[in-house]
């Protein structure tokens, strides 16, 4: 059995006194990290520089930090509410000082999308990893430690320990430890709020050098809140829910296209002719390519697994069984209420949700046959930051070598889509974005850095629909991107590629796709929106209705502030029409209901025209 601990301090002294002092330690990817543990090795080495530690880790979890007044007032509150006592990472918190020490080096192969740019330390030493090769990187640097936290249970009298939200590469080291291709040690935390997962994770404690166990370093989990479903992002995840075929498998990525997806499956699924309507709206002249309820149901196999899925499993939709599962996952992180579903689910249901090895999810090698039979139709569902009008993905870097996030199982699922019959890789993106005042198409004529390379291109979808692009010639592809790229930009890559030669002289832009703006999908969605089909928060949320009143409204400013004409208008505005309770309300919410400087004074004008502004038709939670 595991020596047991209490203290922090005392177990990183063992782990010294166990292993040495050349440590190479593999934190788990995201929630699954021994906070507690991996402070105490890393101020033993600041305290003794003949250690030597290397932390090889993914998606390392910060609490943001808020810039401006509203910012902070806003944000600041809602994380000491949800998880005030987590623990910051000490590494992290070097690393953006700039005071790592010598003897101590961090080392990710994902990061926290956009936190590290313009951070000389972390993208130096970034890796450059498919999520299924994490494992093997590991083992090649001579891993020697394994800090997981984990869930504990006493069955008939035993300790056993699970490895709940991050079987992803432990597991695989696991095995490779079984195997005798290893040598390394496993130093766990017990968390209380992390659910205990049953399937391979589930491990007794023999498996385990030494585990921290203490009330002194129990600490809430790191809970994202789920952010309100803009517009172009349900629009998005309605066009890929028409893609997906009853009785399929479903993989879906990070992010808010997730949540839009599965509530555009649900609405699908509940009435198929509310969807088509929207549909209809969405894309006029066309028909979804599917839109039947899901009568089979779909198998669920994705890397990470989010709040999301478990509403496609009460809507009855995630519910085709393979060996007795609906579900198989590698990682997960999502708000609270997503953990205490998990740890409240019985165990008769949660039997039908496992986790497993990223090696099972991402990959097909390994029991291929059997999920060739069990990934049928699969629909691979992954986000991307800009394409190519030759059908090229940029998904996790830029053209100048930053890495805002990383390649993760992005490229392993369309290697799948590719491999297995009836799959498709679906990857979705918004068709602008805003830097500065200036708006920018995410679709390019080319691009210096890529994710994903034009000879795998598939299916991607934007807020103004498919395009299919497997298997089609340049030219073709080129059509199909630009009728799904929003007009103002147009013209101008169709001069591009013409220029190059890759479009005939006489093309031109169908009627249909040249009315490609924001304004179209707003009005498009507004019914369903007004009609509580598609919520700003479909899955519930971790907000207040005070503060949930107060996002479109802080949104609305944000806009503004890139536009600073509308400002004036909107500070007389604020100034000349007085707040009525409901907006008094949030104002006090912000500490502007009794301003004192100026600046608050100012902030205070604003909010309550914005407030006024966005409206009772669209306050976000008013379903």
């Amino acid at each position: 059995m595991p020596k047991l601990f209490s203290d922090p301090e005392a177990i990183a002294e063992d782990i010294i006194r166990d292993v040495g002092t050349n440590l190479v330690v593999g934190l788990p990817l995201g929630l699954g990290k021994a906070n507690h543990v991996v402070n105490a090795l890393h101020a033993r080495a600041l305290a003794d520089r003949s250690i030597k530690l290397t932390l090889f880790s993914a998606l390392t979890l910060e609490k943001p930090r808020p810039s401006s007044l509203l910012e902070q007032r806003f944000i600041s509150p809602v994380f000491d509410r949800l998880f005030g006592g987590y623990p910051d990472l000490a590494y992290a918190n070097a690393l953006h000082a700039g005071e790592l020490p010598p003897n101590v080096r961090v080392i990710e192969f994902f990061f926290l999308a956009g936190k590290w740019l313009h951070a000389p330390f972390a993208q130096q030493h970034y890796i450059s990893a498919n999520y299924t090769h994490a494992a093997s990187y590991l083992l090649a640097r001579g891993l020697n430690v394994v800090t997981p936290l984990v869930a504990k249970r006493v069955v008939d009298g035993a300790t056993r320990y699970s490895l709940s939200c991050n079987t992803d590469t432990a597991l695989d080291l696991l095995r490779a430890r079984a195997e005798g291709r290893a040598s390394f040690k496993v130093f766990a935390q017990v968390n209380s709020e992390l659910p205990f997962m049953p399937g391979a994770g589930d491990l007794p404690g023999e498996e385990f050098s030494a585990v921290l166990d203490s009330p002194a370093t129990d600490f809430p989990l790191f809970a994202p809140p789920a952010e309100p479903v803009s517009d172009t992002k349900y629009a998005i995840g309605l066009h890929a829910a028409s893609l997906v075929p009853d009785g399929g498998t479903l993989q879906i990525g990070i992010g808010q296209v997730g949540d839009a997806l599965a509530q555009g499956l649900i609405v699908r699924h509940r009435d198929s002719a509310q969807f088509r309507a929207i549909m209809k709206r969405l894309a006029p002249g066309s028909e979804p390519i599917e839109s039947a309820p899901f009568a089979k149901g779909l198998y669920g196999v994705s890397e990470m697994l989010i709040e999301a899925f478990l509403s496609l499993i009460e809507a009855d939709i995630l519910k085709r069984e393979v060996d007795g599962v609906v579900l198989h996952g590698a990682f997960f992180l999502g708000p609270k209420s997503f953990y205490r579903a998990l740890r409240e689910m019985p165990a008769d249901q949660i039997a039908r949700i496992q986790m497993t090895p990223v090696s099972f999810t991402n990959e097909l090698y390994g029991g291929e046959n059997a999920k060739r039979r069990a990934r049928i139709d699969a629909r691979f569902v992954n986000n991307a930051m800009m394409a190519t009008l030759m059908g090229a993905a940029v998904s996790d870097g830029l053209d100048n070598g930053q890495v805002v996030s990383g390649v993760g199982g992005q490229y392993n699922f369309v290697a799948q889509a590719f491999a297995l019959q009836g799959a498709r890789s679906v990857l979705t993106l918004e068709a602008t974005r805003q830097a500065g005042r200036r708006t920018h198409s995410n679709i390019r004529w080319n691009y210096a850095h890529e994710t994903i390379p034009r000879h795998l291109r598939d299916v991607f979808v934007t807020e103004y629909g498919v395009a299919d692009v497997r298997g089609k010639s340049d030219a073709e592809t080129i059509a199909a991107m630009l009728a799904v790229t929003d007009s103002r930009f147009q013209n101008e890559l169709v001069k591009i590629a013409k220029d190059a030669g890759k479009l005939p002289k006489e093309f031109e832009v169908p009627r249909a796709h040249r009315e490609n703006f924001p304004e179209r999908i707003a009005d498009a969605l507004k019914p369903a929106r007004e009609d509580g089909l598609l919520p700003p928060f479909p899955f519930g949320s971790d907000f207040t209705e005070v503060e949930q009143r107060l996002i479109p409204a802080l949104q609305l400013l944000r806009e503004a502030q890139r536009m600073p004409l509308l400002l004036p208008g909107l500070l007389w505005q604020g100034v000349t029409q007085p707040p009525d309770a409901s907006n008094r309300e949030c104002l006090a919410r912000l500490g502007l209901d009794r301003p004192t400087t100026f600046a608050e004074r100012a902030y205070r004008a604003l909010v309550n025209a914005a407030l006024a502004r966005s409206g009772r038709s669209s306050r976000v939670g008013k379903a």
